[in-house]
């Protein structure tokens, strides 16, 4: 550790096409910073996991995953759970995963879609837009924003990697995977792995309604699922436990699973939907 509060570090601010909302999948976000690693512009990457596409460009790694902040997904417009919206309630949300599982437990709401940063939303919500919104409880954390009502994670299925730090670099890079690993956290990182194993199985993207979260329990590790359509009428639930030293067998063993249940056709479904 003093290794890392003695070295010199500069900070290089890189726009990436999600910056500037060009559409595409999860590499939108990553692209331009993973392309300057590779060209050794820079030594380190700092993602929102959830970003982070399930399989990394030849040659970088994910080297180091901090402590997780909440994962959970928050409700916001003064509303402490879902089942005290009112009837027909007019919430936004830019996700699927978000828009599918507001649907499979209230039916009746309109979920409506919802772009912009946290700012902008939530001015769009004080305006009236909108009547709730979802968020993720750890942006409005770091942002410093409260008024969100944490939704309980086994009853609304967090998306992978929410919460969660990605550092990544290249993957020959010895000295920087070592510091990395001083910042590390141990149970958020199994947690990550199979959550990342889970969706990577699925060949699941941003545009894909699924939802994936691990968490420790009683010595295990436990993974929830839950994948469904867009419009609420079909989804799946599971959960399947394991050895945290292996998370990415148990992220594996989940998708099998899944893909028993049905998921597949049902992912393909809300692909085409």
């Amino acid at each position: 550790m003093a290794e890392l509060l003695d070295a010199e570090v500069e900070v290089v601010p890189i726009r990436t096409s999600g910056d500037a909302r060009v559409a595409g999948d999860k590499s939108r976000f990553v692209k331009e910073i993973e392309d300057a690693l590779l060209r050794e512009e820079v030594d380190l990457a700092v993602h929102s996991a959830k970003d982070v596409p399930s399989r990394l460009p030849e040659g970088l790694a994910i080297v180091g995953v901090p402590e997780r902040a909440d994962p959970r997904d928050a409700l916001c417009g003064g509303f402490e759970t879902l089942d005290s919206l009112p009837e027909g309630a007019v919430v936004g949300t830019g996700s699927l995963r978000r828009r599918a599982q507001l649907l499979a437990c209230r039916p009746d709401l309109r979920v409506e879609g919802l772009r912009g940063n946290v700012d902008t939303r939530l001015r769009r919500l004080r305006e009236g837009d909108y009547q709730a919104l979802v968020l993720a409880a750890a942006g409005l954390e770091r942002l410093g924003l409260s008024g969100g009502a944490p939704l309980a994670a086994s009853d609304f299925t967090p998306a992978g990697g929410q919460g969660c730090l990605a550092l990544e670099a290249r993957a020959d890079d010895g000295p920087m995977r070592a510091l990395c690993a001083t910042l590390t956290h141990r149970q958020s990182l199994q947690a990550l792995m199979a959550e990342r194993a889970l969706i990577a199985a699925l060949d699941a993207s941003c545009r894909t309604p699924l939802a994936a979260h691990a968490e420790h329990r009683d010595g295990e590790l436990v993974l929830s699922s839950f994948a469904g359509l867009p419009d609420g009428s079909t989804w799946i639930r599971d959960a399947v436990s394991g050895v945290a030293e292996d998370p990415s067998a148990l992220g594996r063993a989940a998708a099998e699973r899944l893909v028993a249940a049905g998921a597949d056709e049902l992912l393909r479904e809300a692909d085409r939907a």
